[in-house]
């Protein structure tokens, strides 16, 4: 007799992936649990985790009766116990079928950016797991303050060559214009505030950090500082070209050479994300908005635009920031 002793780790990835998403279609999640079975599979899996309890789902009328998914604070808890979520908040209000239609659109708009990557890692032999795209990450700004990336992305590059590759990671932004362009690109000078941003030990002061500076925040998770990426959707051309211009001033006016220097940041149009691949060169560095390049490209930006008082603002050299230490280091 043969035992499928698949069965259960199949059912754990597949609640450990709506845990840390969020909300994912049917669609979405036999793209990332199982694509290479018939999806007739994956809508068992899913009828079976909710009659266990541990899913629940809304339908869409609006979008060809289309089924979302979620867990449910039972299948959250189950989950919130296991190493791979170690440490992962969940939503406090997901769980709630109400809450969860409100949330619906951004949701799933962050879930299909994800499964991009992960399709793209698979299609090059590169290395994106499910869980290696990590929605809503807290990170201190101390005083209650915090930057919470739409998601938090782990990529290992250049593992199809024989070599274990680099590891790439990035702070992603999903914008579907449902706020301005300026509040858009406030969030680059948030970045810049985590960048620098140092907590004062127990026992000692602001005076002594000056005196002998501590140890960035972000530096006890990160070897270099993520890449900075915005997915913008929910506009036509014009829109989107006035929310890159946004973000484009909004970093000419940072004033931390370093962060500059070291932190790339990039933009792209959904619809060309989803259409090309995010290895394609889609993306536009909002230092040089008229360039294409891939996300996982270095490059050298431009000096500072001909209208900006060159002692005011500051130009960056080569930007290489962004890549994570390879694999092992």
């Amino acid at each position: 007799m043969t035992v499928h002793a698949d069965a259960g780790g199949a059912d754990r990835l597949a609640l450990a992936v709506l845990a840390q998403y969020r909300m994912a279609t049917t669609e979405q999640m036999h793209t990332v649990i199982a694509p290479g079975v018939r999806s007739e599979q994956t809508r068992r899996r899913l009828a079976k985790l909710r009659d266990e309890g541990l899913v629940e789902r809304i339908t869409l009328p609006q979008a060809g009766r289309t089924r979302v998914w979620f867990v449910t604070q039972y299948g959250a808890q189950i989950a919130s116990e296991w190493p791979e979520l170690r440490g992962r908040q969940p939503s406090r209000t997901v769980s709630d079928p109400t809450a969860a239609r409100l949330k619906v659109g951004h949701a799933l708009t962050v879930t299909e950016t994800g499964l991009a990557f992960v399709r793209d890692a698979r299609r090059r032999g590169e290395v994106c797991r499910p869980l290696d795209w990590i929605p809503e990450v807290h990170h201190s700004l101390g005083g209650g303050e915090a930057v919470i990336p739409d998601a938090l992305l782990y990529y290992q590059g250049g593992s199809g060559n024989g070599g274990r590759g680099s590891m790439l990671r990035a702070f992603v932004e999903v914008d579907r214009a449902t706020m301005g362009p300026e509040r858009l690109s406030a969030k680059i000078g948030a970045y810049e505030r985590l960048y620098r941003y140092t907590p004062v030990p127990f026992g000692r002061t602001r005076q002594s950090l000056v005196q002998e500076p501590g140890r960035e925040n972000w530096r006890e998770r990160y070897p270099l500082f993520p890449r900075l990426l915005f997915v913008l959707d929910g506009t036509g051309p014009a829109g989107l070209d006035n929310r890159i211009r946004a973000l484009h001033a909004a970093h000419w006016q940072l004033t931390q050479p370093d962060f500059i220097r070291d932190v790339t940041i990039l933009a792209v149009p959904l619809t060309d994300l989803l259409g090309h691949g995010p290895s394609a060169p889609v993306w536009r560095p909002v230092q040089d908005p008229g360039r294409r390049v891939s996300w996982m490209d270095s490059y050298r930006p431009p000096a500072a635009p001909e209208e900006a008082d060159p002692t005011e603002t500051p130009t960056a050299p080569d930007v290489v920031g962004g890549w994570g230490a390879p694999s092992g280091a």
